[in-house]
């Protein structure tokens, strides 16, 4: 960046002649602007600061901005200075400007490097309470498999946790939580999320699943939002059904409507699969829902006269 002193011995402006003025102007800089505050002084001829003046906050210059004092010193005062004007009547101002910037440089200096924030680690500071077992104070028993939590945690993120601690008496004694029928590998994903907001292993549909109906069991909704997203993205012929199912026992409206469009797409493939022939013993209603679904559309396509319709499936076709 460029900067210009600017200092008008009998100053600025008619008002102001009875005073020297002095101005710090930004000519250029990358950006168009900086932050910056600036002191100004004269220098005598020992080398020592005269009527020092300046900005002591910093102010947001922009290209061009004059900042400075229109009073800067009272004219005759300067005059009368002793040892500062040298006898070809000049005289030095030192001007010291302090910039806020994401790097910058002193001439002779090695640039500054930015101040760099982090990026904040309490997600991994937390999971690793998790994954070492520090400084527990509750278990939770699974399958026969003990896990060391820490209450507070479990509390602030799970509803039905911290309704546990609050009124169960028992456990409220004993610090102690039996989980029944859940698999421990899919707890070890849901309390990865509890701890850390992360569950990296809903990619594969049967953890997916499982980990939905954990979740909806423990009153965690953020990870219920991304198991549905996972059972969407892995929405296949085989497994349309059984994604229904899960749509509506956890009453996840989007999932329902989206395996839905899915059967309707492939009904002719999807009615052949075990999923569906299991549907239509255990969730009749289900059934009925897909193919009103299916039904709908057929409606939609038969009410379009033949050219229209015959117009519209060609991009399909190609």
């Amino acid at each position: 960046m460029t900067w210009c002193l600017r200092v008008y011995p009998t100053g600025v402006d008619e008002k102001n002649k009875d005073y020297v003025s002095l101005y710090l102007i930004l000519l250029s800089c990358e950006k168009g602007s900086v932050w910056a505050k600036f002191e100004v002084c004269i220098l005598n001829a020992k080398g020592e600061k005269c009527n020092t003046e300046r900005i002591p906050s910093f102010s947001r210059i922009l290209q061009y901005q004059a900042l400075g004092f229109e009073k800067f010193i009272i004219r005759h005062t300067f005059l009368s200075l002793a040892q500062v004007l040298t006898p070809d009547d000049k005289f030095t101002v030192l001007c010291k400007v302090s910039v806020l910037q994401d790097s910058f440089s002193i001439s002779g200096q090695n640039p500054r490097p930015a101040i760099k924030v982090t990026r904040c680690a309490l997600e991994d500071d937390v999971g690793e309470l998790w994954e070492n077992s520090l400084f527990t104070d509750c278990c939770l028993l699974v399958a026969g498999h003990e896990f060391r939590a820490h209450k507070v945690i479990l509390a602030a993120r799970s509803p039905v946790f911290r309704a546990m601690f609050e009124h169960e008496m028992k456990v409220r004694l004993t610090n102690r939580v039996e989980i029944h029928d859940l698999d421990p590998q899919v707890f070890k994903e849901m309390m990865g999320f509890i701890y850390t907001g992360k569950a990296s292993h809903l990619h594969s549909y049967s953890m997916a699943s499982d980990v939905l109906a954990a979740a909806d069991r423990c009153g965690l909704k953020g990870l219920k939002v991304m198991c549905e997203d996972a059972l969407c993205r892995n929405l296949s012929v085989e497994n349309a059904a059984h994604t229904l199912i899960l749509a509506d026992l956890h009453s996840i409206e989007h999932l329902k409507i989206q395996a839905l469009d899915f059967i309707t797409v492939y009904a002719s493939e999807v009615s052949k699969t075990s999923g569906w022939m299991s549907m239509r013993e255990s969730h009749p209603h289900l059934v009925a829902q897909a193919f009103h679904s299916l039904a709908s559309t057929h409606r939609i396509f038969g009410a379009l006269p033949f050219k229209q319709l015959k117009w519209s499936l060609r991009p399909t076709q190609l």
